[in-house]
């Protein structure tokens, strides 16, 4: 099978030497095959109520709770970086049953889009529309005899979405996995006259032992049981691409695979499938391993987290949400 590969004279002269093609970094440069920019990058914020608040988070190192004014502070180093889009997560004051300050018009998530907004006009506002960060019990819905009620969640769903676009949000992003919350928030948007208001739906969402440290940040660690109802089971793929089906039928502009790195094959099949752009959140429990080695001096930090991003990139995810963007970014610019 080498023979096509070698001449006649000496079987070890080869004649396609691909190391020709790696001698050095600018031919490297010109014949690469996947590119990363910032421009593809989204930056996760946590933001929380109160003034000169910044928190960092243990779990998930040079990631912080942080209240309004430093989070319009981080934007604009976003902003300078290159970044075109951030997304927020809310940490409210109080939570209830029925997560209210979730679609409050005075919740911290719709303040935060007004400062950020004011500041910077031209930074995307994505925001994350679920209950878990607002609820008591930490589950994504509404619960009735300690089970996560689907069709009764809808409502708050597109209401939490609407007070977001009506406070500003270019963009919203449903990650609770409820069935029908994308026709639905599509629905309410529009009936509202938010004709334009994009959704990028958290289409193929797992149920991962990734999400560890995120829940530390968005303090939202369910109460009792866990998100296996409703979040998808971690062995099945040909059910992310009816999930994503789904979603494309119900409104979806953009459509997100999470985790990404255990998912990578996921990725792929959903880009070769759908015709619509595929973003993939490079989660916390994959940023904090690398951290964690990378301090311990197992691995060279930057190294791998470039490689871990080329990878989302390469399996086809034209977006990526990484807590890394603005350390990427930083390096990407150089």
């Amino acid at each position: 099978m080498y023979s096509e590969f070698y001449s006649g004279v000496n079987m070890f002269q080869p004649i396609y030497r691909p190391r020709r093609l790696r001698s050095n970094e600018n031919i490297r440069r010109m014949v690469r095959e996947t590119t990363l920019s910032p421009d593809n990058l989204i930056y996760p914020l946590f933001v929380t109520h109160g003034k000169g608040m910044k928190k960092e988070i243990g779990s998930m190192p040079g990631n912080y709770q942080q209240s309004i004014d430093n989070i319009v502070k981080d934007c604009e180093e976003v902003k300078d970086l290159g970044i075109p889009a951030v997304l927020l997560f809310g940490i409210p004051e109080h939570k209830d049953e029925v997560g209210s300050e979730a679609y409050s018009d005075e919740g911290i998530v719709q303040h935060a889009i007004k400062a950020i907004k004011n500041k910077l006009p031209e930074l995307v506002v994505i925001t994350d529309v679920c209950l878990c960060e607002y609820t008591s019990h930490g589950h994504c819905g509404l619960i009735k005899n300690g089970v996560v009620q689907n069709d009764a969640t809808l409502e708050l769903l597109a209401r939490e979405a609407l007070s977001h676009a009506k406070a500003g949000a270019d963009m919203v992003a449903p990650s609770d996995m409820m069935d029908g919350r994308v026709g639905a928030i599509r629905e309410t948007l529009d009936s509202e006259g938010f004709y334009d208001i994009p959704i990028m739906s958290y289409a193929a969402k797992y149920a991962s032992s990734f999400y560890g440290p995120f829940r530390e940040a968005a303090e939202s660690t369910p109460q009792f049981g866990d998100r296996r109802s409703y979040q998808m089971d971690a062995p099945n793929s040909r059910e992310a691409l009816r999930e994503v089906a789904l979603d494309i039928d119900e409104g979806a502009d953009i459509v997100m695979v999470k985790p990404a790195l255990a998912y990578l094959d996921i990725i792929y099949q959903v880009k070769q499938q759908f015709n619509l752009p595929v973003a993939a959140y490079n989660v916390s429990g994959e940023y904090s391993m690398i951290k964690a080695a990378a301090k311990l001096g197992w691995i060279d930090g930057e190294r791998a987290m470039m490689e871990s991003l080329i990878a989302i990139k390469r399996a086809g995810a034209d977006i990526i949400l990484t807590y890394f963007a603005k350390e990427a970014a930083a390096l990407l610019n150089n």
